[in-house]
């Protein structure tokens, strides 16, 4: 089968042929019919020390289980989080991180939904958002920025913002439900806001906090780090919340699947639609991630072996 892999740090993105892999116990192989890019990954390529195998979000059908699953059958099509290699024709899937795709999603569908809405819901649920309230967005037009803009209207928000690097994400951002877009680099982001959900970090983060009204709460879930002072958290009786999809998933996996159950009802509704950017082969792989550095996706960025 063909698998992306990479050299060095930095290093272009080529094919290489290997073996199917063979599923161990509670794992599922899986004919990868669409695999998300994120931006995680991208920025493992350019800046971890050593090569890693290229995970993420796949979803396709099971061609054989390993000893020990219990849930899933060859022939069911699935979605999950691979932590091996992702960017592949067949890959591993733990049992535990694996999702059924329902009659009539597609596997692009099943991946610009299911991971990024998951992030994006469980992010919003921990900044506690109540009804008629106010939600800022930072990366709005991102794989998960963008299903967040929906899910704080679907949740009552009565204004929500986004905040997009590039003013030409405006038009994307606002017909998915935004009612102001604001570029990181505006002197002014406007009123402030009661709730933010923050996948950018670094410089910006101390940004996305000030845009905090008192009280208000901040959920973090980027791999972009970042400091906050204590002090602007004290006097302005302000929280930072740490969140993280996966630890979700391992500890509470009751949640993991009232939350997946959500995310395909409201889909069902039409009132969650996720947006692709564009589907590229595996061999233009090197593209898709350029898409990703640019920050030019209005979407979800998607692989199709």
């Amino acid at each position: 089968m063909r698998r992306v892999r990479y050299d060095s740090v930095g290093g272009a993105l080529f094919l290489e042929d290997v073996p199917v892999p063979v599923p161990g116990p509670g794992e599922l192989l899986v004919r990868t019919a669409a695999v998300g890019v994120t931006l995680p990954v991208v920025r493992k390529v350019t800046e971890t020390a050593e090569p890693i195998p290229l995970g993420g979000e796949i979803a396709g059908e099971v061609v054989a289980v390993g000893a020990g699953v219990s849930r899933f059958a060859v022939g069911d099509r699935v979605t999950g989080l691979c932590f091996g290699h992702g960017y592949a024709e067949a890959a591993l899937l733990d049992e535990a991180m694996a999702s059924p795709v329902p009659e009539g999603a597609s596997a692009v569908e099943a991946v610009a939904l299911v991971r990024s809405g998951l992030v994006a819901l469980g992010a919003l649920t921990a900044a506690r958002p109540e009804p008629g309230g106010s939600v800022l967005v930072t990366a709005a037009a991102s794989g998960v920025g963008h299903l967040a803009v929906q899910l704080a209207r679907v949740h009552g928000a009565s204004r929500v913002v986004g905040a997009v690097s590039d003013p030409a994400k405006a038009d994307f951002v606002r017909s998915l439900g935004a009612d102001e877009v604001v570029r990181y680099g505006d002197d002014d982001w406007g009123a402030p806001v009661d709730c933010v959900l923050d996948a950018v970090g670094g410089d910006l983060l101390g940004r996305a906090v000030a845009a905090l009204a008192p009280g208000g709460r901040l959920v973090a879930y980027s791999s972009g780090g970042g400091t906050v002072s204590a002090y602007d958290l004290l006097v302005g009786a302000k929280s930072v919340i740490g969140f993280q999809m996966a630890r979700i998933a391992h500890e509470q996996p009751e949640l993991y699947e009232q939350w997946r159950l959500t995310l395909w009802r409201l889909f069902g509704e039409g009132t969650l639609t996720p947006s692709v950017h564009g589907a590229f082969p595996l061999e233009a792989a090197q593209r898709a991630h350029a898409v990703i550095e640019a920050r030019a996706n209005r979407g979800k960025v998607v692989l199709v072996p």
